[in-house]
């Protein structure tokens, strides 16, 4: 492997998520914790609950008005998720439209790191952001930037050893908010394969799992995000090794990761990325086109 910025590495989580909802232990979070939010995110948080109370709405109340979920709304007001603009605009109108809210919301930071990322997986976030092509195929769980929030709550709610309450949201949190890059960047290609079995698995019961089906759908209708479905009847398949991602560095680099229990890597060698590149083409042709992705899927949610 070759060093520096696509250097294999792999280690134990600071006690945060990583993609398949890993979490390490408290001996992980002593010498590789993650920073607390910003000041700026927690300001913003109080801001926008004294402006709920003040109209006299509980938070359950609000969640409803604003179109998501009572947990998102207490992590944003605890500061442990970064508002994004549909919520912001949303609170700003049942609020009072007075544009304050919109306008504070432009001086909102995370503070240094991303918060509720797992350490290995940082420099991968960080690089997913900028890329100008992002693809993955899983065969074990929903890929995160597609999972619903249910569904991660109960991914997370299923890791051993168990999470606090507190952990748990951040968790979550970190999640929904990485998905914010598929409608906030229109025309980078998002690519993903995925088994069908994972889609008949239902995680955290009938309803979870039904949400989870819709939720897929919404997120992959738009033309940049394509989904692509393995059968279980597939007679031929090129990546029998496990999942893979790869990303385009705007540089022209391609790089991978994987990621496993207890740790994750990422791959810069070329000759092992090009390996990769070739796997996931093949699956390509192997798997459903997208059409007929969306058909199963919604067979899925009719029955």
């Amino acid at each position: 492997m070759t060093s520096g910025i696509g250097s294999v590495g792999n280690g134990h989580s600071g006690g945060k998520d990583c993609d398949d909802g890993h979490y390490g232990g408290p001996a992980d979070c002593a010498t590789d914790r993650e920073p607390d939010p910003s000041d700026s995110l927690r300001t913003w948080g109080a801001f926008q609950q004294a402006l709920r109370e003040h109209a006299g709405y509980s938070r359950a109340e609000f969640a409803d008005l604003v179109r998501f979920s009572k947990h998102t709304v207490e992590s944003v007001e605890r500061g442990r998720r970064m508002p994004d603009a549909a919520f912001v605009q949303r609170a700003d109108e049942v609020l009072g439209s007075t544009g304050a809210l919109l306008k504070s919301s432009k001086y909102v930071t995370r503070g240094r790191g991303d918060v509720g990322l797992a350490a290995w997986f940082w420099e991968w976030a960080r690089l997913e952001r900028v890329a100008v092509s992002l693809c993955t195929y899983e065969c074990r769980l929903v890929p995160g930037l597609l999972q619903s929030e249910g569904y991660a709550r109960a991914l997370f709610e299923n890791r051993i050893p168990l999470l606090t309450d507190e952990q748990l949201e951040a968790q979550v949190a970190a999640r929904l908010d990485r998905q914010r890059m598929l409608s906030e960047r229109p025309t980078v290609p998002f690519h993903f394969i995925v088994e069908e079995a994972v889609f008949l698995r239902r995680l955290g019961g009938h309803d979870v799992w039904r949400g989870q089906l819709d939720y897929v759908l919404e997120r992959t209708a738009p033309r940049n995000v394509t989904l692509q479905v393995v059968p279980t009847g597939a007679e031929f398949h090129a990546c029998m090794d496990g999942p893979i991602r790869l990303l385009e560095t705007p540089k022209g680099r391609r790089l991978a990761y994987s990621e496993g229990q207890e740790n994750g890597r990422w791959i810069s060698d070329p000759k092992e990325v090009s390996l990769l590149c070739q796997r996931y083409d093949t699956l390509r042709s192997q798997a459903l086109n997208a059409k007929d992705s969306r058909g199963l899927l919604e067979r899925l949610r009719g029955e």
